[in-house]
């Protein structure tokens, strides 16, 4: 007999920036339990699921407690009974009890907080690692990106461009791979200081200096890999987010970076010139913004042939619209964040639907972190092939590289694949 799901809780616990979140726990009728808690994000879009907060004056309006009581009454009513392994059935019943398109009366964060929560449950029961019960046995391990200087949104400082990232691109071992990107970190601060930068953190571990121009970031990252002995482009390769979404003018339909007002042609004039200028730049997110699909679409044409362009903000890990930028022809990757969605099973679904389609798949973190490590995992069981989980600094993000380790070596040489940019394509 399979156990069911005897009782669901919750509580209100706190992230990596001090914000409460939500904690869930999902306990099995012979005792097991799973337990998960739900990051959340400081650039989001427009089109995210809902999180729920319950406004007000208590912790600057917040607070998840009305997103605790619904998980603690309505969630843990409904999904009394229900078999755990039926992720989709169990994930379903809480969209359709929620009611709404975004899951806005539950909150997001309530429904994801359980869904995980479900998972991890089933794998316990199961007497599996999660990545195992999850993904079965054609696993491997990703390529991971590394936000080492952060902007935008994630930093107080002048950079507009919200993430600089580095990536382990020649790599004999996962382990081999994160300790190029750790060697690279670390002398990346050195470089700082010696040119009298701030080596302070930003919210995802990366450093926050106040530099005179995002292109100056990139040549950082350029010096960095170079003085720590690599190779730019063949061993350690660099990414960055624009999170353009932030930089548009809503009333002109231009650009704003740094000072300098760009057209939509004009910014991808600029970024073609960072290409050339880097070669090293393999991977570019959100270049355009949220709703300007149109340029993105134009910019992935002359582009998306040379470069990994990665949408985030326009489609949200939403099937639907992941859907319609297949059909436009909008970028060749998609980012993938469970708390954008809300559930497992739509997370699976996005996955799925991306990769049939010949789009990369990017499982990403979130700024505001927990040391859950839910999406090592998930990265793991769903051959993502690619993971952003922040710099090597900061326990919440650090976890999930650490997590990566342990599975590494609990799998052994013989039983994981190790992912390659873009999947299972070497770009030497």
């Amino acid at each position: 007999m399979v156990a069911k799901i005897e009782e669901v809780k919750a509580r209100e616990v706190f992230d990596s920036r001090g914000n409460p979140t939500v904690e869930a726990d999902v306990i099995l009728s012979d005792g097991i339990m799973g337990r998960a808690e739900v990051p959340s994000g400081a650039s989001t879009g427009e089109k995210e699921a809902i999180e729920l907060r319950d406004g007000g004056s208590r912790l600057m309006g917040k607070g998840v407690l009305q997103a605790v009581k619904n998980i603690n009454t309505e969630i843990n009513t409904a999904l009394h009974g229900l078999n755990p392994l039926a992720q989709a059935h169990v994930d379903q019943t809480m969209i359709a009890l929620d009611g709404t398109s975004n899951k806005a009366r539950l909150g997001a964060n309530a429904i994801l907080g359980v869904s995980m929560a479900v998972a991890r449950a089933a794998a316990n029961e199961t007497k599996q690692p999660l990545y195992r019960y999850l993904g079965g046995t054609d696993l491997e391990l990703p390529q991971t990106f590394h936000n080492v200087i952060n902007g935008g949104e994630h930093a107080a400082n002048d950079i507009d461009m919200q993430e600089f990232m580095i990536t382990p691109v020649q790599r004999t071992s996962f382990r081999d791979g994160f300790e190029k990107i750790a060697n690279t970190y670390h002398t990346l601060k050195q470089i700082l200081e010696e040119r009298g930068y701030s080596t302070g953190l930003g919210d995802e571990g990366g450093f926050a200096p106040n530099l005179k121009s995002s292109e100056e970031a990139l040549q950082l990252l350029h010096d960095a890999i170079k003085v720590a002995g690599y190779v730019p482009g063949k061993e350690i390769a660099v990414a960055f987010d624009a999170a353009a979404s932030y930089l548009y003018d809503s009333q002109t339909g231009n650009y704003r970076l740094e000072g300098k007002t760009y057209t939509p042609d004009e910014l991808g004039k600029y970024y073609g010139t960072l290409l050339d200028k880097y070669p090293e730049i393999i991977s570019i997110e959100d270049p355009y913004g949220e709703d300007d699909w149109e340029n993105f679409t134009r910019f992935t044409k002359q582009y998306g042939h040379r470069v990994q362009l990665v949408a985030d903000d326009p489609v949200c890990t939403n099937p639907i619209l992941v859907r319609k930028a297949i059909k436009m022809g909008m970028g060749n990757s998609i980012l993938i964040k469970l708390n954008q969605i809300g559930t497992v099973t739509e997370t699976l679904e996005t996955i799925r639907l991306a990769r049939k389609n010949g789009y990369t798949t990017m499982m990403s973190h979130r700024s505001g972190e927990t040391g859950d490590t839910f999406i090592a995992d998930f990265t793991v069981a769903t051959n993502a092939a690619e993971l952003k989980s922040g710099a090597p600094a900061r326990s919440e993000r650090v976890e999930k590289y650490n997590q990566l380790l342990r599975i590494e070596e609990e799998l052994g040489e013989d039983g994981t694949r190790l992912a390659h940019y873009p999947n299972d394509v070497d770009k030497d």
